[in-house]
């Protein structure tokens, strides 16, 4: 079965820093694109970043505007795994958190065919 499986959140204070991390199993999402997305309570799910091989096979990133100078998405491909590291907190940051795997980046959550399961995150003020 495959599935792609969230861990790293929980309850932190504003300021704080975590990592999230999006593990692989079943199958190997090292060629795929990996996204990381957030719905907030009552609102749509929203895209975070996401991490690609460009065709010089070489990382790219992108980011919502939102998150940019506090969010950083990387991967290991070695272990199948990508990670989102969250600095400087906010109480906005709340939300549960989903990684996502696919053909293509970016915002648009049609480009992504596999779900994590989400993981909550929440901040404190």
């Amino acid at each position: 079965q495959v599935q792609l499986g969230e861990s790293g959140g929980g309850l932190v204070q504003a300021g704080d820093s975590l990592r999230l991390s999006c593990a692989a199993s079943g199958r190997t999402f090292s060629s795929y694109a990996m996204g990381w997305f957030r719905q907030a309570s009552g609102k749509e799910r929203e895209f975070v970043a996401s991490i690609s091989w460009n065709i010089w096979n070489h990382l790219t990133t992108r980011y919502a505007d939102s998150v940019k100078g506090r969010f950083t998405i990387s991967r290991d491909k070695a272990k199948d795994t990508v990670y989102l590291q969250i600095n400087s907190l906010k109480p906005d940051d709340t939300a549960v958190y989903y990684c996502a795997a696919g053909p293509v980046p970016g915002p648009n959550q049609s480009g992504y065919n596999y779900w994590g399961q989400g993981n909550q995150v929440t901040v404190t003020s």
